[in-house]
């Protein structure tokens, strides 16, 4: 008798194991899905490109006038087109072809890195041309993001869509990590062209990779049916708000996080470089290692997140995240040494992240895929338009009171903020 008639046949519930063990994993949506490998591939490439170039500009800046006030307007413009533009240019992701859409602003924004370059080469460059890059690569933001997020929301599929939403985030982590040392690099070794010749390199693998990306334009909802002329377009344009507000978790979270951004952004932009860099006297080196710690700390949680397909509890897993983080970015004060600074950054990442890759799950999950460039677009402006304020607001108390008080207030306002929107039941509940 041989050793296979021995060998009882596997059941029906371990075959369909057998068959989730090979199905499931962080790695899994590239084997299941041509139109994942195809998107995540293509903005993997492009995000690292992004990531070069946004250290690039800034050394551009300084190369050509040497002014933090520059640059600080510089960065400004880029911003204003996209809280300006966001409300409309969801409309546009849900009207038209998204992968046109995304392949247009790439090829747009291809060509202005290529013709900032030349410039640059030529000797021509001076900050006007500068801005007048950035509000039109701003622009193209505008009209990209509501189109990826809504290709996203159509590629990431039930059965992939916790494993494609935390590879995606560890391969945006990555190039976050890596792309400013690379540019640093180029622009050292180099000049600010090369970074940007590299970005528009990434930038044109992005539009070929879009060339095999196979998904339907989006259909009309029955805001985009309701009338035409300005009151069919103000029917549509409310079509986002509509959607979000069927879901109370949607609405009042973005709600939320626009007060959440005011202390987040601050603490991260002003703050913990002031940490690192003046109250505790350390080095420029020392904060690398720390905004690299914050990654590593980001990449870790999307890795947990990817082992399961559904997760239950996900609005505490999510505000647990955020309470998390406000609470890691408190303890920053009592750190004293360079491994405690990164330790704590990456736990208060990894509690950012968590939160990120349930929400954009659930977000894919409870809008309609029609209305989704609408939606998606509020949710950026939301999460935008209170930046600049921000900014404003933690630099003037930081003034005021002191950069230490300064990170407890706006920490404890995070964690304010968190609790009063888990006491809303139709938060909590959201499972």
């Amino acid at each position: 008798m041989s050793i296979e008639s021995l060998t009882p046949a596997p059941s029906a519930p371990s075959m369909h194991n057998d068959a989730a063990r090979h199905t499931s994993g962080l790695f899994s949506p590239l084997r299941q899905s041509r139109n994942f490998t195809a998107l995540w591939l293509g903005q993997s490439l492009s995000q690292f490109g992004d990531s070069v170039l946004w250290v690039t500009l800034p050394l551009a800046v300084f190369h050509t006038s040497n002014s933090t006030v520059q640059l600080g307007i510089i960065m400004g413009l880029f911003m204003l087109p996209q809280v300006v533009l966001l409300p409309f240019t969801g409309i546009l992701a849900d009207r038209i072809s998204r992968i046109k859409a995304m392949m247009v602003t790439d090829v747009v924004r291809l060509l202005l890195v290529v013709v900032l370059a030349m410039l640059y080469v030529a000797r021509l460059m001076d900050t006007r041309i500068l801005g007048v890059f950035v509000l039109m690569y701003g622009a193209m933001e505008a009209v990209f993001n509501p189109a990826y997020s809504g290709a996203r929301q159509q590629v990431f599929t039930p059965e992939i869509r916790s494993a494609a939403i935390s590879l995606t985030q560890i391969t945006i982590q990555s190039a976050r990590l890596l792309g400013p040392a690379l540019g640093g690099a180029l622009v050292g070794l180099a000049t600010p062209a090369a970074g940007f010749l590299l970005d528009a390199l990434m930038l044109l693998a992005s539009v070929v990779s879009l060339l095999f990306l196979r998904i339907p334009p989006p259909q009309k909802d029955a805001a985009s049916l309701q009338g035409t002329g300005m009151r069919g377009y103000f029917h549509e344009l409310l079509g986002g708000y509509h959607e979000l507000r069927k879901h109370p978790w949607l609405w009042i979270t973005i709600v939320a996080f626009a007060f959440l951004s005011i202390a987040s952004a601050g603490l991260a932009t002003i703050l913990v470089p002031w940490l690192v860099k003046v109250h505790l006297h350390l080095s420029d080196f020392t904060y690398g290692l720390v905004s690299s710690a914050s990654g590593v700390g980001a990449i870790a949680a999307a890795f947990v997140y990817s082992r399961k397909r559904q997760w239950g509890h996900r609005a505490y897993l999510a505000y647990g995240g955020l309470a998390a983080n406000a609470l890691a970015l408190f303890g920053l004060t009592f750190a004293h040494t360079t491994w405690m600074l990164m330790a704590i950054m990456a736990v208060a990442s990894a509690g950012s992240m968590m939160f990120g890759v349930v929400w954009e799950g659930s977000m894919q999950e409870l809008v309609a895929p029609e209305a989704y460039g609408r939606a998606a677009s509020l949710d950026y402006f939301g999460s935008w338009v209170l930046l600049p304020v921000g900014n404003v607001l933690i630099g003037w108390l930081a003034s005021r009171v002191g950069g230490i008080h300064t990170v407890w207030a706006a920490s404890l306002f995070m964690v304010m903020i968190t609790v009063i929107t888990m006491s809303v039941p139709a938060v909590r509940r959201f499972n």
